[in-house]
């Protein structure tokens, strides 16, 4: 329920909600631990950055789900998923997590907008990236950014790029659109794999250029950024932009906003006990993060599911799960 506490020279500002949980992810085990606390009468919200970010959006065709017998993408089973689950009253924000604390009596996850639970599902799946662009690292801060909310008013009259082609990317560059004369949004495929509306409106802005089929070797610039380097069937071409929004993926887990508040592996996997629960009180994990070898659809939700069930054990205090044969 919301509140108001008592700010900075006796200003009031509303209090952030707490729900009984916030799951971070809305992939396969993000959305069927979504359904299963939903279900347990649980107040569930789900913070995610987009229908295609993860692995499973990103997947052409998927044809060995059970009960699921007619092929369909990704994205469109994710959003059946995700249905099903706001069906019986989870809710959806559509938010990029930036850091989460995890000192206070609750967890608490802050990307544009802060969301606190009294238990914490972690399932943002495993599509960080291990290496960065030549020239990324040290332009850091002087044109390249992650975050076109957070730095897209610096580049107002300007040119800038958009590297990426999932949902997040193309609403950014829509985003970027407001402040840069033109958005050079850069992909990797012919095509655009974000949800069809957004492709649309993306393809039918004018001052988006969809640059597709090109891959960046380069970020070029010393002081700030200058420009990209682009190459494309053996040939490469250098085009000039004052800033760089970078949403591409790779294949670790993605556990940096958590900032080593609990305990990961040697190869940057969350670990867990027997009821999925980390070395964090009350910090849940399920799916990709936990770097199991057997990377399926049907993994992940079954994880999804016992990390729902272990919360609603923690939050209920008792010592096991309860059945849920409903």
């Amino acid at each position: 329920m919301n509140c108001c506490v008592e700010g900075e020279g006796s200003v009031l500002r509303e209090a952030v909600p707490t729900s009984d949980v916030v799951i971070i992810g809305g992939g396969p085990a993000g959305a069927t631990a979504a359904l299963y606390a939903a279900r347990a009468a649980l107040d569930t919200v789900v913070v995610d950055r987009g229908l295609t970010s993860g692995a499973l959006g990103a997947a052409g065709k998927i044809t060995n789900y059970p009960g699921v017998r007619e092929a369909l993408s990704g994205a469109e089973l994710v959003e059946r998923m995700r249905a099903q689950a706001e069906d019986v009253g989870a809710r959806f924000v559509r938010d990029k997590v930036i850091t989460v604390d995890l000192a206070g009596e609750t967890p608490s996850v802050r990307g544009a907008s802060v969301h606190t639970g009294r238990a914490l599902i972690v399932a943002s799946g495993a599509l960080g990236r291990t290496d960065g662009l030549p020239g990324e690292e040290r332009l850091l801060g002087r044109g390249v950014s992650y975050c076109a909310t957070c730095d897209g008013f610096f580049f107002a009259g300007r040119e800038v790029a958009v590297i990426g082609d999932s949902d997040e990317a193309v609403e950014e560059a829509l985003l970027l659109t407001r402040h840069a004369t033109r958005v050079h949004l850069i992909t990797p495929r012919d095509a655009l794999r974000s949800s069809e509306p957004l492709r649309r409106e993306a393809e039918s802005n004018p001052r988006i250029h969809l640059r597709s089929g090109r891959r960046v070797r380069e970020i070029l610039g010393e002081a700030s950024v200058e420009g990209l380097r682009l190459s494309t069937e053996g040939q490469t071409e250098d085009l000039a932009v004052d800033g760089v929004f970078i949403y591409a993926q790779g294949h670790r887990p993605i556990t940096e906003f958590l900032g080593g508040q609990v305990a990961l592996d040697e190869s940057g996997c969350i670990r867990v006990d027997e009821f999925l629960q980390t070395s964090a009180r009350g910090v849940f994990a399920a799916g990709d993060v936990l770097c199991k070898h057997l990377k399926q659809v049907v993994v992940a939700a079954a994880e999804g599911a016992l990390a729902a069930m272990s919360v609603e054990r923690f939050l209920a205090g008792r010592a096991r799960l309860r059945p849920d044969w409903a």
